[in-house]
Parts: C-alpha cells; structure tokens; sequence
C-alpha cells in the first residue's frame, strides 16, 4: 500500500537545526543497568541484567546483554536462557530515583520548562532558552557532555519541532547520540520508520494492521483515514496524525522540583579534611539561599561524593523538621560526610542536595523553647534576610561564611 520513494531509515543525517526546533527529547541510556555498572565498575562491558528472581521480569539490561536479544518486561528465565553469561544484579530503586532526580537537576539548569514522564527520560522546551544557551542542538550537547561528566553515565538526544519528532528522534539515535530532525524533514523521518514505533501501537494492533499491509509508518500515512479510523476508532485518526507528523501537545513543565542541590568537582583530587569542610559549609549555604529563595524548606539532607576513581556514593539523613537554615544542613552534612572522607580516599566531586521539599509558608518553622526565650533567633532571622538580600543582588557568591573561607580548589560547572 505504500506510495512514493522509500527514505532509509539508516539515516544518522536529517538536516540542519531550524528554528521550529526547539524541543529536546532526553532519554536514558539502559538506565538502571547502567546505574549499576557505575556503581560495580567491574561490569563495564559485561552483559548485566537488572531483575528479580526467575519469576521476575527484566527491569533493565547493558546493550552488550541485548545483543542477545534480552529486553526490557521479558521474563528473567528467558533472559537467562538467551544470554546464560549475563550478570543478574537486584534493582535498586531508591538508588534510580536519586540517580533520576540528579539528572533532572542537570536539566533545570537550561530551562524551567522540563516535563519529566518517567524515571529516565523527559522533555524540554528551549525556546526561551536559546538566547542564553544557544541552539538547541548545543544545549543538547551540553548535556550530554554534563550526565557523563557529572553522573558517570549517558543519555540520548532527540531535537525536533514538536514531542513525536523528538521522542522519536532519541530512540533512533540511541545508545549515547544526538540527532536533529529539522520541520523540513520531519514527514520523511517518521514515515520511514516501523509502524511499531510511532506511540500507541503496540503488539496486538501492531499485528493486526500488518495483518492489513501496514508495515511502515508511510503505509498507514497513505491509507484513507476513514478507514484507519473504522480500523481503530479515535486512535486510528490520533495515529493517522501521527503518521504525518502532526502534534501539538506542549512540554508540561513541574509544578513542584523534587529537590534542590549544589555540587562542585575539585581540581585536585583532595582528602584534606579542612578543606573538603569548608566546601560543605558553601554548598550548604548555597542550597539554603535557594531553598529559602522559593520560599521552600526541606526534611531531608543528602551528600553526594565522587571519588578520584570515579566511583560516587551518597548518604541521605531526614531531619527532625523540615528547615531551610544552612547551620542545620551543614551540622547533618557533616555527619554525613565524616564516616567516608575518616577513609582516607582522595574526593574528586563534593555534592549537597536538599529533599522532601514543602513550602515553608504552608508548614511553618516552629521555634524551640529555647529560641522563644532567647532573642538570638530573631537575630538570625534579620541575618539569614540581609544575607538573602545581598546574594540575591550581587550572586551566590558574593557572601561566605567565615567557616567556607580558605584556598579554592574547585572548579565550577
């Protein structure tokens, strides 16, 4: 049923960026296997299956186990009956929505309006973003550049005019690339492709429209939409949309951030112990200036550390009560922080991230009986507002604590 000259869907090529592109489509790469190989550097190039027991499902597998053809849902006992070598690694959960959230944290940087639709992929809109950052194809590329750096791991990039084309875009180009499919041809990329692949189809109508000689994206295109739509009711036109590239859905952005953070890479790995104080004591200033600037406390506090050979751990601790103070992150911090760096190994990245974020206005901070009888707390109130003030004016680090002064050895992202 196909009409017209057939598009190599090989293609790594569409054209140049225009100026219709301006949403990015970012999706992790095998994510939480990928997590795992960071965390077991051991397993790099090793085929690693993310799941349960035999009864379980594949959560996640290294494209070297997918060469196999293990994929993501399949049964473990196939998994392990196709690729019998495979490391099988239990998932870890908490760990992928942290590894998540600094992703997005990544992503914020660019632009506010991020709509993240799973654990490991969301969308930007960088309309308003180009000015500052440039073309959207090199926000993409900083970002990428940003996940491996900071996070050890890679995402793919998929830059079009609307969500379908980028959505699509970064599955093509997938594991670890960057592709533009500028408006001009946008119709050929997605008519190119498997009628599989556009959203909405799955196995069941995937097979019963090759049933009927639909095996492309450009067949169903070039059936009646009458008749896709007697096929499918409302989806066969949704799909017959789709089918030439017509979408108008918008990036939804957050309402509400999951969390705030700041992180610095020393450029000298250190174990000084002074140093790496009063480090946390800046990042902790700075991740309460910003909470307080949202008008944001948080109940839980997280340290981040990466060490010379790459390898990052965190340890999290939830405060009494929420607080958007930096005296009680830097105290809760440095509990955090004192068992690993007592290790003696050398700390290439520093990072303090602020969790469970509520508005402060809706819950309050209540004072103790100690600070309703003694007026230093108001004290610090009129401090914590000056400072505030300042750091809003003139930048973040235009005010330190006299416990963050020292020799600079970090570098800036």
């Amino acid at each position: 049923m196909s009409v017209g000259s057939r598009v190599d869907i090989t293609r790594r090529t569409w054209g140049q960026e225009d100026d219709a592109c301006n949403i990015i489509h970012i999706d992790m790469d095998a994510f939480f296997a990928a997590v795992e190989v960071r965390e077991r550097p051991e397993l790099l190039g090793q085929p690693v299956i993310v799941g349960g027991q035999e009864r379980a499902v594949v959560l996640s597998a290294t494209y070297e186990a997918r060469e196999f053809g293990v994929r993501a849902a399949m049964p473990m006992a196939k998994a392990r009956r196709l690729c019998p070598e495979a490391v099988v690694v239990a998932p870890q959960m908490s760990r992928y929505r942290q590894v998540s959230q600094e992703v997005m944290q990544i992503l914020h940087e660019f632009t506010p309006l991020v709509e993240q639709v799973s654990v490991d992929e969301a969308y930007l809109d960088v309309a308003g973003a180009r000015r500052r950052w440039g073309s959207a194809l090199a926000i993409g590329e900083r970002i990428r550049a940003l996940v491996s750096e900071q996070l050890n791991i890679t995402c793919s990039v998929g830059i079009g005019a609307s969500k379908l084309i980028a959505k699509l875009a970064s599955t093509h180009i997938k594991p670890n690339g960057i592709i533009v499919i500028p408006r001009s041809t946008q119709v050929d990329f997605v008519q190119a492709l498997p009628i599989g692949a556009l959203p909405g189809v799955g196995g069941k109508t995937s097979s019963m429209l090759r049933a009927r000689g639909i095996e492309t994206v450009r067949d169903l295109a070039r059936t009646d939409p009458g008749v896709v739509r007697y096929w499918l009711g409302n989806v066969g036109s949704h799909l017959h949309d789709l089918a030439w590239a017509r979408d108008a859905s918008a990036v939804q952005p957050e309402r509400v951030e999951l969390s705030v953070g700041a992180e610095r890479t020393l450029a000298a790995d250190t174990q000084d112990p002074a140093e790496l104080d009063r480090l946390l004591v800046e990042l902790c200033e700075k991740v309460a200036h910003s909470l307080r600037k949202r008008g944001n406390s948080a109940a839980t506090v997280v340290v981040k550390i990466k060490f010379a050979d790459l390898r990052t751990v965190t340890r999290s601790r939830t405060l009494t009560s929420s607080s958007d103070r930096a005296v009680q992150f830097v105290a809760t911090a440095r509990a955090l922080l004192t068992p690993i760096i007592q290790g003696g190994q050398s700390i290439r990245l520093l990072g303090v991230r602020a969790e469970q974020l509520s508005q402060t206005a809706a819950i309050g901070i209540q004072a103790t009986l100690d600070e309703v009888v003694d007026d230093s707390a108001q004290r610090d109130d009129h401090v914590t507002s000056a400072v505030d003030h300042v750091m809003s004016r003139f930048g973040a680090s235009s005010l330190r604590s006299a416990s963050s002064l020292g020799a600079s050895t970090t570098t800036r992202h």
